[in-house]
């Protein structure tokens, strides 16, 4: 892990900034963007669905930051569709090798602030 990481606030963004973030389609700016908007964003529904559609990135940072979006949004929020969620967030776990670690934190967040029991097995796995 060579990446340098620079610490900063998260940025509190309008539906419409998320909007256009969106369309650019630059991977810097979408590494945050699920962190903002579980974080800030005051429609959970929408978080959750900015979150899904940036779990199908091309980029594995950008889907693993997807699902830690889902456990922010858990956290913040109370609120997530388990149907929804459960087959991203398992999808992820299973395929996106590379920040596993990530994804393995966030699954145990939401489990933690939503009382899921998701991945129970496979996390065994993981660390068995």
């Amino acid at each position: 892990m060579d990446e340098k990481r620079i610490y900063k606030p998260l940025d509190d963004l309008s539906s419409e900034e998320i909007i256009e973030r969106l369309k650019r389609n630059d991977a810097a700016d979408l590494l945050t963007l699920p962190l903002s908007v579980g974080e800030y964003h005051s429609n959970w529904k929408f978080a959750q669905d900015i979150c899904a559609q940036l779990a199908d990135h091309e980029s594995a940072a950008v889907r693993a930051n997807a699902v830690l979006g889902f456990a922010y949004i858990a956290r913040t929020k109370g609120q997530l569709e388990k149907h929804i969620v459960k087959p991203i967030v398992l999808r992820e776990l299973r395929e996106n090798k590379e920040y596993e670690w990530r994804i393995l934190d966030s699954i145990e967040d939401i489990n933690f602030f939503m009382k899921w029991k998701i991945g129970k097995r496979i996390i065994y796995e993981c660390e068995g």
